[in-house]
């Protein structure tokens, strides 16, 4: 079986199986960290299942069991620790008695915290952000973790956006790092502070030193223009006796790493060439030998996901977790297998093909159902044999396995309902519900457009029998993002912009964040109204000046939330990175819910009158047309309709009023600002450690070092900024 989701040829491509040049000879236990990383966890995927809902919880506690056994420093988790924004309180219980199971105890901590343990405290309080810096808990195996785009911070109280690594920060059980502020403000708009910034998390043990630089989730378009412009910076050490050469700088992201368009995925070879390793989080197939990139001296390792959450071939291909081991500047990677995985079996088959060697009647129903009867038969007995080979010889413990058969069903005359197919399975596997998924070639008719109950196929030549799809398929694949922009194009909105209301509709549908519309609508109406109190605005002229508020608005969240041009056929989707590579192109399960890419809305325009308050009208936004032709007007758009198919909306018909004009004008979009690429990357200058130093309370002394920024008239370090391609 290939390995899904591959990187295009013409994008620089990572080499699968190249090992590490430099690998640890001579381990020396002193010297040498000892760090298990892992990723996508998803814990609480599928939770209200009676057969899969422990699935994602027994894998997280083999994951701890593992650092527990082989003695880790510590933890590393690239994002998706947990499947929903908001988990239940059931997911958070399990979670934090876990990590309190197994990273609290008198085990001492043998290395040391070299960066400031305050930086990224939570304000007002006086324990640090690093929990084994805390002398009121022992902690024996520290838990380093960014987000991903399931558990990323939401909300606008009066403590920023918070998630649910934030609780378990502050309950001193995990350590969350690589949380990035993105300035979206106006008043921001030429400060130099502007872009994503990280800093790092800097550790000695012996002779060896690490900085972890985390970059939690951001929208893979901001994250590939801020790469693009130069706007991610990187912070150096600035203090202390250790040479930047000496630093081994570990990179944690959380992006999509394979192109779903132009901006909708970051490129590998985009960071900066003082990264060693690369841990990407996001992607599900698992990629954990480190893969060396083209013109780079840094690695890229992809642990992929611990429990199988579609079912996609990247999902089956089997899974593990990575030990670890940096020794100087060499470094070595072990990989360890996952036992409590719920064994995944996959297969494809094409009922023609099958019918030309005689297997099958394709006109014959019950000659169907026997003939993939008996491929999934031989896929359970390929998953039982599988699971011996991976535990010793012995099935006795072995977990209903996950079955999924696609089928080919072009020129079959009758299929089987997969449920009715399914109920044989029960107590067998643990999806018997979509054991079978059909498709066959697509017809030569266009589809419908604008249809939110049909899901988007990217394949031009294949497609998905509607009339095969259950009912939980057909609901996992309904685009609630399309409901919302048809629902929105409809309407004619004076004050709130639709990009906006449309962005804030879906953080409360796949957030859960319930205080999304109120929040986005107080926020436009203090920005609004802060414009039009700029300057002194008659009566007569409020209408025209809310509309231009309301542009200025709509250009000022378009910049914030850059979305690129995307094909009207629909035929190059973006896909954002709040769905996962391989559930673009795979169904998936009940618990998933694919969200299109936010499409921006219509922007309002301000260059014509519009009539006031008081009914006084300076200048009709239309001119005044007689019944016959706008009869004439109706017949030519029928024409243009008929032979312009492919148009991303129909003509607007002549109207008279502001509510016809808002709902069928169109305006063209602002492009988003591009700033040059710098050609070079600064060197910070090492500073001698300064005379005060501190104690961890456990009988270490610290090193503290500081972080600078170089200003006017200062030779100081500088934050790193990132090379893009174009260099």
């Amino acid at each position: 079986m290939s390995v899904p989701n591959r990187v295009p040829d013409s994008q620089p491509s990572s080499e699968i199986g190249d090992e590490p040049p430099l690998s640890i000879v001579e381990p020396d236990l002193e010297n040498c960290f000892r760090i298990l990383i892992a990723t996508d966890n998803h814990i609480g995927y599928a939770e209200k299942d009676p057969v899969r809902g422990q699935d994602s919880i027994n894998t997280f506690r083999e994951i701890l069991e593992l650092a527990r056994d082989h003695e880790v420093d510590f933890i590393l988790l690239a994002g998706d620790l947990f499947h929903e924004n908001r988990p239940s309180r059931t997911c958070m219980h399990q979670t934090i008695a876990l990590l309190r199971e197994f990273t609290l105890g008198d085990k001492p901590i043998e290395f040391e915290l070299l960066s400031d343990p305050m930086d990224g405290s939570t304000p007002g309080f006086s324990f640090p952000a690093v929990n084994y810096e805390d002398p009121n808990i022992n902690i024996a195996i520290p838990v380093f973790s960014i987000h991903g785009n399931h558990d990323d911070p939401q909300g606008t109280g009066p403590e920023g956006a918070l998630c649910a690594l934030d609780v378990l920060s502050v309950s001193g059980v995990l350590n969350y790092f690589g949380k990035s502020d993105l300035v979206a403000d106006e008043s921001a708009a030429d400060n130099s502070e502007k872009g994503i910034q990280i800093r790092p998390v800097l550790l000695r043990k012996g002779t060896t030193h690490v900085a972890l630089y985390g970059c939690g989730n951001i929208r893979d378009q901001r994250m590939y223009q801020e790469l693009r412009a130069n706007k991610v910076k990187m912070f150096m050490p600035t203090g202390g006796d250790v040479p930047d050469s000496e630093w081994f700088n570990i990179l944690l992201v959380h992006q999509n790493r394979v192109r779903h368009g132009p901006q909708n995925y970051v490129p590998e070879n985009m960071f900066d060439d003082s990264m060693r390793l690369v841990i990407w989080g996001h992607e599900h197939d698992c990629r954990i030998t480190p893969e060396s990139v083209a013109d780079k001296s840094y690695f890229i390792t992809q642990p992929g996901s611990s429990v199988a959450t579609s079912l996609a071939p990247g999902e089956a291909i089997p899974k593990h977790v990575g030990l670890l081991s940096i020794q100087g500047s060499q470094f070595q990677l072990e990989k360890l297998p996952l036992k409590t995985v719920r064994p995944f079996e996959l297969d494809e088959v094409v009922l023609s093909y099958a019918a030309e060697q005689g297997a099958v009647d394709l006109n014959d129903r019950d000659s169907i159902t026997s003939f993939l009867r008996e491929q999934v038969e031989a896929l359970i007995v390929q998953a039982k044999k599988n699971w011996k080979e991976r535990n010793n010889g012995s099935t006795k413990n072995m977990m209903l396995p996950l079955i999924r058969l696609k089928v080919e069903t072009t020129d079959a005359k009758e299929m089987v309902n997969p449920v009715r197919f399914g109920q044989e399975y029960v107590n067998r596997v643990a999806n018997p519900r979509d054991i079978l998924q059909y498709y066959r070639k697509k017809k030569s008719e266009r589809k419908l457009k604008n249809n939110p109950d049909m899901p988007d196929i990217d394949n031009d030549e294949w497609e998905e029998d509607p009339e095969s799809l259950t009912a939980d398929e057909r609901l996992s694949k309904l685009r609630m993002a399309t409901l919302v922009k048809q629902y929105l194009q409809a309407q004619s909105l004076d004050v709130l912009v639709e990009n906006g209301m449309e962005e804030a509709v879906m953080r409360f549908v796949d957030k859960d964040d319930k205080d999304a519309i109120k929040d986005f609508v107080a926020d436009t109406l203090r920005m609004v109204g802060r414009k039009m109190k700029e300057k002194e605005v008659k009566e007569d002229d409020v209408d025209l000046a809310m509309a231009e508020a309301k542009e200025k608005e709509y250009n000022r969240y378009a910049d914030s939330n850059p979305i690129p041009a995307q094909d009207v056929k629909g035929k190059n989707k973006q896909q954002d990175s709040d769905v996962d590579s391989m559930m673009a192109s795979d169904d998936m399960d009940l618990d998933e819910m694919p969200t299109q890419q936010r499409a921006p809305g219509r922007r309002a325009t301000a260059k014509q009158p519009v009539k006031s308050a008081k009914g006084k009208s300076k200048q009709p936004l239309f001119d005044d047309a007689s019944e016959e032709e706008e009869k004439e007007d109706e017949e030519d758009e029928e024409d243009e309709e008929d032979e312009a198919e492919d148009e991303e909306e129909p003509v607007p018909k002549k109207g008279r009023g502001r509510a016809a004009a808002a709902s069928t004008k169109k305006v063209p979009k602002k492009a988003p600002a591009r700033t040059p690429a710098k050609s070079t990357t600064k060197t910070p200058t090492i500073r001698r450690p300064t005379a005060s130093q501190s104690s961890t309370g456990r009988g270490i002394t610290q090193s503290q070092l500081t972080f600078s920024r170089s200003g006017a008239g200062k030779a100081a370090a500088v934050p790193i900024e990132l090379s893009s391609d174009e260099d």
